[in-house]
């Protein structure tokens, strides 16, 4: 069987994130639920990282960025600022079986929140992703990621830094 780019990204799990600003220009940090220390670091070492999830079917892209986020925060007053405009792709680790997946493919949503630091609510579905939130700045988001995520969070912070650098100056 040829190999074709249709049929390698076809092993790769369609996954949307988001970038989420406050007007200061920080971003929102989650601090993932559950034990890492198979990963072979401290376990609290890699744990913080921007909400994110798979596409679901015919989802667009758009709807499933709006629905991880209010999955994984609470959070529904956000407003669409840009999406990265091609796919972004990480492989698991050897050990990290993930079903029929060698890897996540994604497009990131950058949003800035508009609503309450009250609005912030990390049990508002059954499946709770983040047991802690925080605000921080985009550079510190590769050296709090797990390291096979390392370089899509490395590339998001570069691409994302204009925009922040936008909403800081409108301050």
């Amino acid at each position: 069987m040829t190999m074709t780019i249709e049929n390698i990204l076809s092993r790769y799990r369609p996954n949307v994130g988001v970038v989420l600003f406050n007007r200061k220009g920080e971003v929102f940090f989650g601090r993932r639920v559950g034990d890492f220390s198979d990963l072979g670091e401290d376990n609290d070492a890699y744990r913080w990282q921007f909400p994110q999830g798979g596409v679901d079917g015919d989802e667009n892209i758009k709807d499933a960025a709006f629905r991880e986020l209010k999955e994984e925060t609470g959070v529904t007053t956000a407003r669409l600022l840009a999406m990265t405009p091609g796919w972004l792709a990480y492989d698991f680790p050897a050990e990290y079986a993930k079903k029929k997946w060698i890897g996540q493919r994604q497009k990131w949503a950058a949003m800035l929140f508009e609503g309450a630091e009250s609005e912030i609510a990390l049990d508002a579905d059954a499946h709770q992703e983040f047991d802690q939130w925080r605000w921080g700045e985009l550079e510190e988001a590769p050296r709090l990621i797990v390291p096979f995520k390392r370089r899509v969070y490395e590339e998001l912070a570069v691409s994302f830094a204009p925009l922040r650098d936008f909403l800081r100056a409108r301050r």
